[in-house]
């Protein structure tokens, strides 16, 4: 056994999720949540997430690549990954309403690199935390002032959680994620019915202020991107509705980041 006072770190929490943490320092992690049970929350948490994802994906990480999706060459180190990511870019691609909501295409193609993992990682984000009943947040939205300034100052630019009032739908609160290039803040809605949308926005790579839809078994996101920031509005896989939603959000866009 390793010494037991030295700090259980971020690495070591994943990797006893993961079970790949070295033998002789499970007993001390196991300790240490023991004595901290945030830590012991957010493992518990980290599991859930895992237990969805497996549920849902593993069994088409095993399905042959269809030749109509294979948007990029798989390698036997990646094919697993390759191919989930493949399927939710092919996804993305499938489903481009460019001119539905009114708004003329400029910019990068939906199938560019950058627009699939900013919007794989946006809908990744939305599912993992829609779910959450104790902890959709790392910040409340009563607190929507201090949640605006922290999240401002961590991303990079100023950022202002839209007002959906008009849409039926309260801010919940928000928290900070690790984006594609850069941090990325994440904004949680609910309407009194307990539907949830949420925002997440970056810095992004790609400038595209057509709206642009996707979505994929009962989810739907809307991406746009302007002046390097981009936007994914994620929820409901009615078109309207989230078009209504994203919309709202468009509208106050010059408000949100820049």
């Amino acid at each position: 056994m390793t010494d037991p006072k030295i700090p259980v770190t971020e690495d070591e929490l994943h990797a006893f999720v993961d079970d790949e943490l070295p033998t002789e320092r499970r007993a001390d992690v196991e300790a240490w949540l023991a004595a901290h049970p945030d830590d012991a929350e957010r493992v518990r948490s980290w599991r859930s997430m895992a237990d969805l994802l497996h549920a849902r994906y593993d069994a088409v990480a095993e399905e042959p690549v269809p030749q109509r999706l294979e948007l990029e060459r798989l390698t036997r180190q990646s094919q697993s990954r390759s191919w989930i990511y493949g399927a939710i870019a092919a996804a993305l691609v499938a489903f481009i309403a460019g001119g539905s909501v009114g708004w003329l295409a400029h910019g990068a193609s939906a199938s560019s690199p950058s627009f699939r993992t900013f919007a794989l990682d946006a809908l990744d984000a939305h599912r993992t935390y829609v779910v959450e009943v104790r902890h959709p947040v790392e910040v409340a939205g009563n607190e929507r002032a201090h949640l605006q300034q922290w999240l401002s100052k961590r991303v990079g630019y100023a950022i202002k959680a839209p007002d959906l009032d008009s849409s039926g739908l309260k801010l919940v609160g928000g928290r900070l994620l690790p984006g594609p290039d850069a941090p990325a803040a994440f904004f949680m809605y609910e309407t009194a019915s307990g539907e949830r949308f949420t925002l997440y926005t970056s810095r992004a790579k790609t400038d595209t202020t057509s709206m642009r839809y996707a979505s994929q078994d009962k989810d739907g996101a809307m991406f746009w991107a302007d002046k390097g920031v981009g936007y994914v509005v994620s929820g409901t896989s009615d078109k309207e509705r989230l078009n209504t939603v994203a919309r709202a959000i468009y509208d106050q866009t010059d408000k949100v980041g820049g």
